[in-house]
């Protein structure tokens, strides 16, 4: 009833879907196979203590055994000095008789719950008055030393003495009994801790490993899904086939997941939206902003009739504006041309270093009012890189802008290409005022202006990004406030770009 009510405790248990249900199982059997070895311990505890008390008790038996056997020997030993030397000795025959009553009494004291043991008793006793009855019957006779009959020779007397020693043989046969019992108890009792040593061990181990499949292996499995949803993989599902408390947080992490994938899709259907509007009315104001800028150059030259000094300079800063927003347009096209190819039109040739800088330092000199002075180191040993010359040219263009706009006057600005590793690594380096921390990482983001803001788009780095992106580098910026800034980034020694252009080499020989 016991059992049946336990199986129904442990099922109950197991269909609730809890986590920790096959633990509170296992740890339950371990409990009943520790509790069931302290039992058998017990019981063989109170088996060798049983069997103790029997070999004790026999040995008593085997002892007062003795002890009558002997009793009878001395009587015997009296009888012969009687019979044979005439020295017969009253009180040496009376104490030998007591002893014998003495150990025959505590032997049927102790042999009370044997009754195959008291009836041998009885016989002997039976026997020992009979043999005490003929020897004073000779004892107390006148013709003694006449006579030729040996008492101690006598068939009452042989038979005593042989059923004690039959009692005696008997005892120490049960005595090895009871220690062969002793024994195997012994040998039982290591047998059941050894096995329940081994068992235990067995439901530890499997224990263990149930610890393994149902927690561990579940969360290294979340763990590396979770890093490739940090990745943007939003599309790994975490699959569990219990139905318990990891299961239920499997759910609702899909559920988020599915969440964050449809936001996902939305945002990026909006901001796809965006990016074809903002191309479309880049591409639309481009041609209205070149006929402007055509017409007020003919303007301030007097293609339309002499203009005054005072009109010119209006005319100019409204040609600058328009300069500026023609400028923002094509970087917006630039932009929306990354976007939709990811430079599949880039042109890939040997960049040649000390020819780009040259150009981003002229074009800068002549269109920077400020008196700077530029320096430049090109590393001797310096791989080749290939690259679309005028779209590095453009990252180094804006970079190299950035700092002038940043720097004090007649300060240095210093331009580096040297090796990195696998790639080549170019840097530009300025002593202003440098970068706030918290302004770094949205730095080469969209519409994100750092250093002194001077009225710009926010939208130069993020197009360098694209550019250094696609020629499969990275682009950075190490700076700190009131220490200047350093705006890197790297490009790969791409072999199978090298090969491409070797390639159109020759067919263009051809």
């Amino acid at each position: 009833m016991f059992v049946k009510n336990l199986v129904r405790s442990l099922a109950k248990l197991w269909q609730r879907s809890n986590l920790f249900a096959s633990l509170y199982i296992t740890f339950l059997v371990l409990v009943l196979l520790i509790l069931g070895q302290q039992t058998l311990n017990l019981w063989t505890e109170h088996l060798n203590y049983q069997v103790a008390v029997a070999i004790t008790h026999t040995l008593v038996v085997e002892r007062e055994e003795k002890h009558l056997l002997n009793s009878l020997i001395d009587q015997e030993e009296a009888c012969i000095k009687y019979y044979n030397q005439y020295q017969f000795s009253p009180c040496q025959e009376n104490e030998s008789n007591f002893n014998f009553c003495n150990s025959f009494n505590n032997l049927y004291n102790l042999l009370q719950n044997n009754p195959a043991q008291l009836k041998q008793l009885n016989r002997i006793n039976y026997l020992y008055d009979q043999w005490r009855s003929k020897l004073n019957y000779k004892t107390s006779s006148d013709d003694v030393s006449t006579s030729s009959y040996d008492l101690t020779k006598d068939a009452p007397f042989s038979e005593l003495r042989r059923e004690i020693g039959i009692l005696i043989e008997s005892e120490e046969m049960l005595l090895d009994k009871r220690r062969n019992k002793l024994y195997q108890l012994s040998n039982i009792n290591t047998t059941i801790n050894i096995f329940s040593a081994v068992v235990i061990l067995v439901a530890v181990g499997l224990n263990v490993q149930f610890l393994h499949r149902r927690f561990q292996v579940p969360l290294h499995e979340l763990t590396e899904i979770a890093k490739l949803w940090r990745q943007g993989e939003m599309s790994v599902k975490f699959g569990y086939s219990y139905e318990d408390e990891i299961a239920q947080l499997a759910r609702v992490l899909n559920a988020i997941t599915d969440e964050t994938q449809n936001r996902q899709k939305s945002i990026e259907v909006q901001n796809q939206q965006l990016e074809d509007m903002i191309c479309a009315l880049s591409h639309d104001l481009r041609a209205p902003l070149l006929a402007a800028r055509n017409t007020l150059d003919g303007m301030i030259k007097g293609a339309f009739g002499e203009v005054s000094e005072t009109w010119k300079e209006v005319l100019q800063e409204y040609r600058q504006s328009n300069e500026d927003i023609l400028l923002l347009v094509e970087v917006l096209l630039n932009i929306g041309r990354y976007e939709a190819s990811g430079g599949a039109h880039l042109n890939y040739d040997p960049l040649n270093w000390e020819k780009i800088f040259g150009k981003v330092i002229a074009q800068i000199k002549a269109s920077s009012k400020c008196e700077l002075s530029f320096t430049y180191k090109i590393s001797q040993s310096l791989p080749t890189v290939y690259g679309d010359e005028l779209e590095i040219q453009r990252v180094m263009q804006n970079l190299l802008g950035n700092a002038v706009r940043v720097s004090e006057p007649l300060s240095s600005i210093f331009l580096e290409a040297a090796p990195f590793g696998e790639q080549v690594k170019v840097s530009v380096r300025d002593n202003g005022l440098g970068i706030a921390t918290q302004d770094l990482e949205q730095l080469f983001h969209r519409f994100r202006m750092g250093r002194r803001k001077h009225g710009k788009a926010g939208l130069g780095l993020y197009l360098c990004r694209q550019i250094i992106s696609a020629h499969s580098g990275t682009i950075g910026v190490d700076s700190s406030l009131g220490e200047g800034s350093t705006f890197w980034f790297t490009l790969p020694l791409n072999t199978d770009k090298a090969k491409f252009h070797d390639v159109k080499e020759i067919q263009e020989k051809e």
